[in-house]
């Protein structure tokens, strides 16, 4: 009995589908991963063997050489670069910048969403055209009250900065989570007898736990990663640089070896993947919390 001729073209397609799927994956993962992967080897070889061996692209165990790691993080009193102490003033200014740009957000974004008040609207709407306003147009402004000020040379400075630079995008994605939050919610939490503060703490956060947790990995990342606001206040206070900056001057330099130069920015990724596998786990857990008191 022969079979409809529409099952083997089915039966067709599926193969084929099948091995698309797995070579779209692959090339996926060769693309996002391989630089990555690139970068990772050539930081664990000594620059001897990446002269002797061009072609040896992957170490084997016996051949690591994490000595470049020890020589980008050590200070430099001790032959190092001292990309450590950036790190340390990077992780002050990022953490500074979430909790700050945070605890304004959830509240700016709470009124934004559940008070009444005149041009409610409009401010809304201007939350995400202030955050459209490119950053060299207040590049030189800022640079100049902040001199007069005589705060160019603070991490304060930069806390501050970015603060006003994610505050605006921080604010428009809390305020779609805190929509999201049955008004019928807080209402109870409030005959129950609890203030405005305490059901936003007891009752909003926790529903809202998702979105400011990524609202949160958002502001860390783009104030670890700055460079132009880190250039212009710090470029002549060395102790003071961030990893961005660091970076900047192992790239800079012909003297810097390329193992060296991997070895730093592989370095400086490790907070951020610290960072992001926490977040992933309060993501969860926010969703599994929002999904009991629903």
């Amino acid at each position: 009995m022969s079979r409809p001729r529409g099952s083997n073209r089915v039966a067709i397609e599926t193969k084929v589908f099948r091995v698309l799927r797995w070579l779209i994956i692959a090339a996926t993962v060769f693309v996002c991963a391989g630089p990555l992967l690139y970068g990772i080897f050539l930081s664990m070889r000594s620059m001897t063997d990446v002269v002797n061996n061009p072609l040896n692209v992957i170490p084997m165990p016996g051949e690591w050489d994490l000595s470049s790691y020890g020589t980008a993080l050590r200070s430099e009193s001790d032959g190092g670069f001292g990309l450590s102490r950036f790190m340390g003033n990077s992780a002050m200014v990022a953490l500074g910048t979430m909790v700050l740009v945070i605890t304004f957000s959830v509240l700016g974004a709470y009124a934004a969403v559940r008070l009444r008040f005149f041009g409610r609207d409009t401010v809304n709407g201007l939350f995400l055209a202030v955050y459209l306003v490119p950053t060299i147009v207040l590049a030189v402004p800022l640079f100049v009250m902040f001199s007069r000020m005589g705060l160019r040379r603070s991490l304060f400075t930069l806390v501050i900065i970015y603060l006003a630079q994610t505050v605006p995008v921080a604010l428009y994605m809390l305020r779609n989570y805190f929509i999201a939050v049955p008004p019928s919610v807080e209402e109870a939490a409030m005959i129950d007898g609890c203030t405005r503060l305490q059901t936003i703490r007891k009752v909003v956060i926790p529903m809202a736990m998702p979105g400011i947790v990524a609202t949160a990995l958002y502001v860390f990342m783009i104030a670890w990663n700055e460079f132009l606001f880190a250039l212009l206040f710090l470029v002549d206070d060395r102790p003071r640089w961030t990893v961005s900056l660091g970076v900047h001057q192992l790239s800079d330099s012909l003297t810097v070896s390329p193992t060296i130069l991997m070895a730093g920015s592989i370095a400086i990724t490790v907070p951020i993947v610290v960072v992001f596998m926490f977040a992933q786990k309060a993501l969860v857990s926010g969703l599994t919390s929002g999904a009991e008191k629903g």
